[in-house]
């Protein structure tokens, strides 16, 4: 099972794929769409649109899961971002993906088994977890493999009945 894992934005939204090994989760592919700041806002949306499709019929991914927006101190930096899970959502419900979506705390608490772990111990997990050398970058992916395997075992959680 391929589990699409994505960190919303719209300069940069992460993605990270990762799938049901023998012995965790294992690697698929990683990386960023990025947007330019010259487009208009419509623009910048399509464009996270069009490559998130291109992203689902390559990989073909079983699941997916997003994560939720968090309140920022900034609320037109939290609107936009709300625009892109928007988006995101609608890609991904088009092509017939199921999806979960978890607050940064989740994610944290699934992935390093603390909901307060920073950054640099979200990254050391993701890259023990995953049996990488580096840590993945930029952080945007590192964040989006996160969320693809607090939803690996949360879906595989959910679906032992």
């Amino acid at each position: 099972m391929i589990v699409l894992g994505i960190d919303p934005g719209t300069a940069t939204t992460g993605y990270g794929l990762v799938r049901d090994g023998v012995n965790g989760p294992e690697l698929v592919a990683y990386g960023v769409i990025t947007t330019p700041k010259t487009l208009a806002m419509g623009e910048r949306l399509r464009e996270i649109y069009i490559q998130l499709r291109e992203l689902l019929r390559e990989h073909r991914p079983e699941t997916a899961a997003v994560e939720k927006l968090f309140f920022q101190k900034n609320v037109s930096t939290a609107m936009t971002v709300g625009q892109a899970r928007g988006v995101i959502l609608l890609a991904l419900t088009e092509a017939g993906v199921s999806i979960g979506e978890y607050t940064p705390n989740e994610v944290k608490h699934a992935v390093a088994g603390y909901g307060s772990a920073d950054k640099p111990q979200m990254q050391q997990m993701v890259r023990t977890l995953l049996n990488l050398r580096e840590i993945p970058r930029p952080d945007d992916a590192a964040d989006a493999l996160a969320v693809a395997i607090c939803h690996l075992h949360s879906y595989k959680y959910k679906n032992l009945s």
